[in-house]
């Protein structure tokens, strides 16, 4: 009895051993990493629509290019209609010949405007007929010390990033309902929707609310799937689209080549992956990004100990990947 009890410790303790090693050097989650070696490739997706807001630059605009890559048709969007018009450029590009000018939609749309969201949609099926994955991709971050923020703020933020996808996102959902498509709805969250960020209070409990919102819906139409991608610090562009804790200002900061990010291309083709996939949850970033997430994650009591150990200072290095 003895050798039975001691062996099960040991087992525990190689077990997550193993798997703290693994957090330590993978870039994505374990899950995440066993799928691109064993489960379905980005080309299952070939000849679906998947449609991809906040497509104009950064994650948005890798993702287009990765699926692009494997023939999957695309709808872009976002207010910066020259941007989109490049990315639609790079997508056709990357296709080598595989998607044509029309398989390819460029949309100018503003996420705000949630009165019209019916009608972008509608817009989208009269160009492909169908949509089969809707990627809510668009967004802003947000540099601010908890304290200093402006309600306004609060109201600004989430109206952009949790509003105006789960509206979208139900405009989707109607739409799959009604033609009894098993459709995939796609949230862009961030590794602050499962972990706290400092400076970015507004920022993090949105992204909390958007895994709140969709673990609901995940639970209430099983009949359709539902994907929360959440990367860590990524190098784009969007340190200069922060939300700061004054209404109407932005952060205005670059992404420096000092940082320790996890390049674009990287990140948009581990989406790809998650959502061809049909994943539940995947994170994807640098150590020790994975590593905190793990711990977060599986023991939040220790979790809670080894903020204190490491402090605000170190915690904000490691938010800003430095």
């Amino acid at each position: 009895m003895a050798f039975f009890f001691n062996f099960v410790a040991i087992s525990f303790f190689v077990y997550h051993l193993v798997r703290l090693i693994l957090w330590a050097v993978l870039d994505s989650d374990i899950e995440l990493f066993v799928l691109s070696k064993l489960g379905k490739p980005i080309s299952s997706l070939r000849g679906k629509v998947v449609w991809i807001t906040g497509a104009s630059s950064g994650i948005g605009r890798e993702l287009a290019i990765a699926l692009a890559k494997h023939g999957v048709k695309l709808c872009i969007s976002a207010r910066n209609i020259s941007e989109l018009l490049k990315v639609k450029q790079s997508c056709l590009a990357a296709s080598n010949g595989g998607l044509g000018p029309n398989d390819v939609y460029v949309l100018e749309m503003d996420m705000l405007h949630v009165n019209h969201h019916n009608d972008y949609f509608n817009m989208v099926i009269d160009h492909f007929k169908r949509v089969d994955v809707l990627v809510n991709n668009a967004g802003r971050s947000q540099r601010a010390e908890w304290g200093s923020i402006n309600v306004k703020v609060d109201r600004e933020l989430f109206e952009l990033d949790v509003f105006a996808v789960v509206n979208l996102s139900r405009v989707a959902l109607n739409f799959f309902v009604r033609n009894s498509i098993k459709g995939h709805l796609v949230v862009t969250s961030s590794t602050a929707g499962l972990i706290g960020a400092p400076n970015s209070g507004s920022y993090t409990g949105a992204k909390h609310a958007l895994h709140g919102y969709f673990e609901a819906l995940r639970n209430e139409s099983p009949n359709v799937n539902v994907t929360m991608f959440c990367p860590g610090p990524t190098a784009t562009n969007f340190l200069q689209e922060c939300f700061t804790d004054t209404p109407g200002t932005k952060y205005n900061q670059r992404v420096q080549p000092t940082d320790r990010r996890m390049t674009s291309e990287r990140c948009g083709h581990l989406y790809a992956l998650a959502i061809a996939n049909k994943t539940h949850l995947s994170w994807v970033g640098t150590f020790p990004i994975n590593f905190l997430l793990y711990i977060g994650c599986y023991y939040p009591n220790l979790k809670r100990v080894l903020m204190k150990v490491v402090g605000m200072e170190r915690l904000q290095r490691v938010r800003d990947s430095r």
